[in-house]
């Protein structure tokens, strides 16, 4: 039975436009989904330029460890993905099917195996036959199509509810261009570089190390500021691929003014992407924004950020719409970074809740436990320290995470 949509939920998969040179198919593998696809290829033309983030996860899957070392070639003509079974663990029986399905891809592509990129999500530690994809990759070849965007989503997508997508349009030196991005995430999710799996495509003419940076950037402000559950994943995969085709002039320098909108909208594609992974958390009931400001640093910002974010008794809480902001005392205390007692201020819906070492005089409850009770949920801590600040999002911790992971493999 196919699993409830959260009511976080964004609404209908978006209406993404084509992406000149990049086609896309789906199909059914038998990995471990039934009356699904689980497989999603796309074919990119030549001269497609690259770039990615990869988990720092230090049991990273099989599939990880090829993206980074093709990465460096900085082009790619195909990229393969696989949902229902990460290929993480799986030793030297992982290799191989890596080896067969790139080797597969790339007659297909019919371009070098060290342009076709691999991703790969679901189960840990089970290692599938070698030819479990490439075996099926040679019948998709009069499948490919311009505008496959909802079905590749849909195929990625493991303990996911709904199929994630976004687009935008920018210019870069008065030519328009267009970004497609698409993602899969729901659970294991505390990025520790992208999230999950994630693809993003434009028609921009854009170099390698151009893109590089500008993914590098993007995702510190979007996949790098969401979490879950505390779990960073060991197949997390952000891949970036620009055509070249909108016909624009290359920018060599990430810090251009033309690349200024160029930049801006792409940051808006993975901040949405970032977000609906949020509201797609297993489990979830409420979208919850922490703001932190007056830190140290941006960095000591985040890091409390996300100890707040993290934490189980915080999640518990507003899962059961409880106003106990001392838990957020709490995990501004354990994170261990600056902090002073009587210069920290703590809100929830913009009612201030605790400052100068206490509780406000007169304090009155009910209006934060009325916005406890929303869908969204904002909290802002003011240190008083520094100029440091960070947002990050996360969501509620329900009895359904429990539901959805203790029962993850039967």
């Amino acid at each position: 039975m196919a699993a409830k949509i959260s009511p976080l939920a964004a609404g209908e998969f978006p209406a993404l436009p084509v992406i000149p040179g990049v086609r896309l198919a789906t199909a059914n593998c038998g990995i471990r989904y039934k009356g699904r696809d689980d497989l999603m290829v796309a074919i990119l033309d030549p001269g497609t330029t690259i770039a990615g983030v990869l988990t720092r996860s230090l049991t990273a899957s099989a599939p990880v460890h090829r993206c980074r070392a093709n990465l460096g070639g900085g082009v790619a003509r195909a990229i393969v993905v696989n949902s229902g079974n990460s290929n993480a663990f799986t030793g030297k029986a992982g290799e191989a099917f890596v080896d067969a399905t790139v080797k597969a891809a790339a007659e297909l592509a019919e371009c070098a195996p060290a342009e076709v990129f691999v991703a790969s999500t679901g189960v840990i530690g089970q290692p599938i036959p070698a030819d479990a994809i490439a075996s099926n990759l040679p019948g998709l070849a009069g499948s490919f199509d311009e505008t496959a965007w909802a079905p590749a989503a849909k195929a990625i997508m493991t303990t996911d509810t709904f199929p994630k997508g976004c687009t935008r349009t920018a210019s870069i030196g008065g030519v328009q261009v267009t970004i497609n991005g698409f993602a899969k995430g729901s659970g294991m999710i505390a990025p520790d570089m992208a999230t999950m799996l994630a693809f993003v495509f434009t028609d921009a003419a854009i170099p390698a190390p151009v893109l590089q940076t500008l993914v590098s950037g993007a995702n510190e402000k979007s996949f790098n500021c969401i979490t879950v559950d505390g779990d960073t994943s060991t197949s997390d995969t952000l891949l970036v691929c620009a055509t070249g085709k909108a016909g624009n002039a290359p920018v060599v320098d990430a810090g251009a003014a033309d690349l200024a909108d160029f930049k801006a909208q792409f940051e808006a594609v993975l901040v949405d992407l970032a977000q609906q992974i949020v509201r797609d958390g297993e489990g979830a009931t409420k979208f919850v924004t922490v703001r932190v400001e007056g830190a140290d640093s941006d960095q000591a910002a985040k890091r409390i950020a996300l100890s707040i974010a993290n934490s189980p008794l915080v999640k518990t809480a507003i899962a059961g719409e409880d106003a106990n902001w001392g838990r957020i005392v709490m995990a501004v205390g354990k994170a261990g970074e600056k902090a002073d007692r009587d210069k920290l201020r703590i809100s929830a819906g913009g009612v201030l809740i605790a400052a100068d070492g206490m509780e406000v005089p007169g304090y009155d409850e009910t209006p934060v436990v009325e916005h406890m009770k929303g869908q969204y949920i904002d909290f802002l801590v003011e240190l008083g320290i520094g100029s440091g600040s960070a947002t990050v999002w996360t969501c509620d911790l329900t009895h359904g995470y429990i539901d959805i992971n203790g029962s993850y493999r039967s």
